[in-house]
């Protein structure tokens, strides 16, 4: 079954209308990723979905629940879910163990605390307070308490903002892990190294609407656009766009006789495609 399942998704705030219309459908066990500019309706499409922010109009079924209805369910739904948001509070007078097994006995069937801090590289501030920890540590802190209630469904909020390159490699492998335990993750990010990397299907919304929903490979025709074929000729660069390089790089091989000076070949990037698609800078 699909674990999202959204239809006609509607929001506005007054006269703006932050979601106009949006339809998702991700399947079990899928790393989806949602990409847009700030203000495009991303985070209220997410909210809504996470049942913090009530809908105008549409239908929407997160694991069979429609995350308008409280009472009991919604408890018993809330503990099939994990959350990691942008920011959080916490309480800074607690250390990185107490508050992570804390969280923990929320859940019915909670992850060993102590693999959540390997997990997530904490091990060496495990015994640190919160209010000591870099910003770094401390969105690591988000990612464990967002993972330690083993969640059928996990909602990733930009969630390696402030990590070093070695951390967020290292948090790259911890999704993919989840991943392979059946987790289905919704994932906005601003990084569209981290979107390729992760995300089996990407979808980028803009101006409240889904403009296209594929794999990162295949977004915005990128698979078939034209190669830039780049190279020296003397005291200048060329460049020629091609849908066939072999043939561009051939010519090119028996002009230099050989060695082809300063040869580059490459399509656009995920970022090339994704700027194209939104009109502009991401800010």
């Amino acid at each position: 079954m699909n674990v999202i399942e959204v239809k006609g998704l509607k929001k506005s705030y007054g006269q703006v209308h932050a979601v106009r219309g949006v339809d998702l459908s991700i399947p079990a066990g899928e790393i989806f990723a949602l990409l847009g500019p700030n203000g495009a309706g991303k985070t209220t499409t997410v909210e809504i979905l996470e049942g913090f922010r009530n809908r105008d109009a549409g239908e929407v079924s997160i694991l069979g629940f429609d995350p308008k209805n409280q009472g009991r369910a919604a408890r018993e739904w809330r503990n099939r879910i994990g959350i990691v948001l942008q920011s959080a509070a916490d309480a800074g007078d607690l250390t990185v163990i107490e508050t992570i097994k804390h969280f923990s006995s929320y859940y019915s069937n909670p992850r060993n605390v102590d693999e959540v801090i390997a997990a997530v590289g904490l091990e060496s501030k495990s015994g640190a307070l919160i209010r000591n920890l870099s910003g770094g540590q401390r969105r690591r802190l988000d990612v464990a308490l967002g993972i330690v209630g083993s969640p059928e469904l996990l909602f990733l909020d930009e969630p390696t903002t402030g990590f070093d390159p070695e951390a967020r490699r290292a948090f790259w492998a911890l999704i993919q892990q989840l991943r392979g335990t059946g987790t289905t993750i919704l994932l906005t990010t601003h990084y569209l190294d981290e979107a390729e990397a992760l995300a089996d299907r990407v979808a980028v919304i803009n101006n409240g609407l889904i403009i296209e929903v594929s794999t990162p490979a295949e977004l915005g025709g990128r698979a078939t656009s034209k190669a830039l074929v780049s190279w020296r000729d003397g005291d200048h660069i060329k460049t020629e766009g091609t849908d066939n390089p072999t043939s561009v790089v051939t010519r090119l091989n028996a002009q230099f006789n050989g060695e082809i000076p300063e040869l580059t070949v490459t399509r656009p990037s995920l970022e090339d495609i994704y700027l194209t698609m939104i009109g502009g800078t991401d800010e």
